[in-house]
């Protein structure tokens, strides 16, 4: 069976910066979520961080990924433009993309969506989270319940400023009575995209196994599905009169 081939990018700061960051994820957010994927029979992880050379983006890893997964925070900035654009170019070519919580201000995700800011409501108060699911039959929900209970996460508010989802899988509840739509699907050119919501580097969600579900399946969602090569431009005639 040919795997997937995963590869999951974080900034690796708060890591290094913040202990209870460390304590929580000792390998790093990517370590902890390589660690998960690689025990699915299907799929096969690799890392990569900021600070390695191209940021670990080199085009042969990208050529060799069938889904990126992406977590960023606190320095969209210091991604190279030109990193950003091969990314880009990959998911237009079929590529899967997982954006991760606070990615959702990458450049990456912006030039997804192509908006201004995607800005939204936020508040660090360690809230409840339900994530609702609205969209039962598909892939994404393969396996989990109607609903996914975190004790503690960041708060997370409408309105988000992204175009209008092709799918809208997950919406949350927080206690503090804000709503906000957690799961949403894209695609541009031959890639699938999904942006997933929980994720605060300072509470253990992605040890939470129905948000490992969550992901796995989304890399499944995401991944290439195969299909002709497109050609354009001036197009001989082909049919017989």
């Amino acid at each position: 069976m040919e795997k997937i081939r995963v590869t999951v990018w974080n900034e690796n700061v708060h890591e290094k910066e913040m202990p209870e960051v460390a304590a929580i994820y000792p390998n790093g957010i990517h370590g902890a979520i390589a660690d998960f994927l690689n025990r699915e029979c299907d799929i096969e992880a690799g890392t990569a961080t900021l600070e390695m050379p191209e940021h670990g983006l080199t085009k042969e890893v990208l050529d060799n990924t069938d889904v990126l997964i992406w977590w960023g925070h606190c320095a969209h900035d210091k991604v190279a433009d030109e990193i950003v654009e091969r990314v880009h170019q990959r998911v237009l070519d079929g590529m899967g993309l997982i954006v991760l919580h606070s990615g959702h201000a990458s450049k990456i995700f912006h030039k997804i969506c192509g908006t201004r800011s995607l800005n939204l409501k936020w508040r660090e108060s360690g809230d409840k989270e339900i994530l609702w699911t609205v969209n039962p039959g598909h892939p994404i929900m393969k396996g989990l319940n109607d609903h996914i209970v975190i004790e503690h996460e960041e708060t997370y508010g409408e309105h988000f400023e992204i175009p209008q989802p092709d799918e809208l899988v997950f919406i949350s509840w927080f206690e503090g009575g804000e709503v906000f739509r957690s799961g949403c699907t894209y695609t541009r050119g031959k890639g699938h995209i999904f942006y997933f919501q929980p994720g605060h580097e300072t509470f253990p969600i992605y040890h939470q196994p129905e948000i490992q579900k969550v992901i796995v399946n989304a890399v499944r969602w995401a991944a290439p599905a195969g299909g002709p090569e497109m050609k354009y431009g001036h197009f001989p005639e082909r049919w017989v009169k």
